[in-house]
């Protein structure tokens, strides 16, 4: 991993893939979280760069801990790293949680060759009347959204009454939360579903080649 000021770069600078990868609403992009999943992707082969909100760079930089912005500056904000550092690299925008849902709504305008989310925000918590899958209706461009199977964002129940375009392909991580932590009686661990969700982001990645 190298740091590039307010950037996380992983993996080989030349690589024919490069994965944009956004934190969720709450973390920065250098949580475990984000930090095993980058990793793992970079194991196999892809560039991936992450990069923080501008509400998340104040409080790293400034200690404010002020709430996501508005729509329209998260998306120029990730609109900017990309187009500063796409190169001639395949394309994937990524993210978790919100910022999987930033990518979705940029993939297609970027020109995006793939999408990967970590966790969709289907919905709040306990509101499954307010959808976020507009967008996703119409969606053209190859999609794999890993769930945990428990998520409160969406449980797979959920995801199956959802009228989603037929370019997303959703993939329950069994037993995981919002962000794949398993129950302790499954017999599974967050680090051994978090390695499984990256080779299979790097073979989805690989696949659109």
């Amino acid at each position: 991993m190298t740091d590039d000021g307010l950037l996380l770069w992983d993996g080989p600078e030349d690589a024919d893939e490069l994965v944009v990868m956004a934190h969720g609403a709450g973390a920065p992009m250098d949580t475990p979280f984000m930090t095993a999943l980058a990793e793992g992707m970079a194991k196999g082969g892809l560039r991936v760069l992450r990069f923080e909100f501008p509400y998340m760079q104040r409080r790293r930089t400034e200690g404010v801990k002020a709430g996501p912005n508005p729509a329209a500056k998260l998306l120029a904000a990730m609109t900017e790293v990309v187009q500063a550092h796409r190169g001639d690299h395949r394309l994937v925008l990524a993210g978790k949680s919100m910022g999987g849902r930033v990518a979705s709504m940029l993939v297609e305008e970027l020109q995006a060759d793939g999408l990967m989310v970590f966790g969709y925000p289907f919905h709040p918590p306990g509101k499954p009347d307010k959808l976020r899958t507009d967008h996703l209706r119409e969606l053209r461009v190859p999609t794999v959204i890993f769930q945990g199977e428990r998520d409160p964002f969406g449980k797979p129940d959920e995801i199956a009454g959802y009228d989603l375009s037929q370019d997303i392909e959703v993939r329950f991580v069994p037993s995981g939360d919002h962000s794949f932590k398993p129950l302790k009686r499954s017999g599974l661990t967050q680090e051994g579903l978090l390695d499984d969700v990256a080779e299979q982001a790097v073979a989805f990645v690989q696949g659109l080649g």
